[in-house]
């Protein structure tokens, strides 16, 4: 029983997934699509922690905190380009 709660869980999961790609194509303005794709990010980490459990491992933790990292760092990189247009301020003055 537990594993076919699992499995469903996986199955919406994934099926939200879909629905958030469909946002993050026809979005209807860039912050809703930066939502979207960080929403996606932090699904896919469930979807892992999820796998890890239904194939009874420890293999995917490592990857589900790089995950996260990494779809921590591209929010922040997609806030900063749509706040000032640019991801790396020069020192103009050199």
């Amino acid at each position: 029983m537990f594993n076919l709660i699992l499995t469903l869980a996986l199955f919406i999961f994934s099926l939200s997934v879909a629905l958030f790609l469909y946002r993050v194509v026809k979005g209807p303005s860039a912050p809703d699509r930066i939502i979207a794709m960080d929403t996606i990010g932090i699904n896919l980490i469930a979807m892992m922690a999820i796998l890890s459990i239904l194939l009874k491992t420890y293999a995917f933790f490592e990857v589900i905190l790089l995950f996260g990292i990494l779809s921590f760092i591209g929010t922040i990189a997609f806030s900063k380009f749509i706040e000032r247009g640019i991801l790396v301020e020069y020192d103009r003055d050199r």
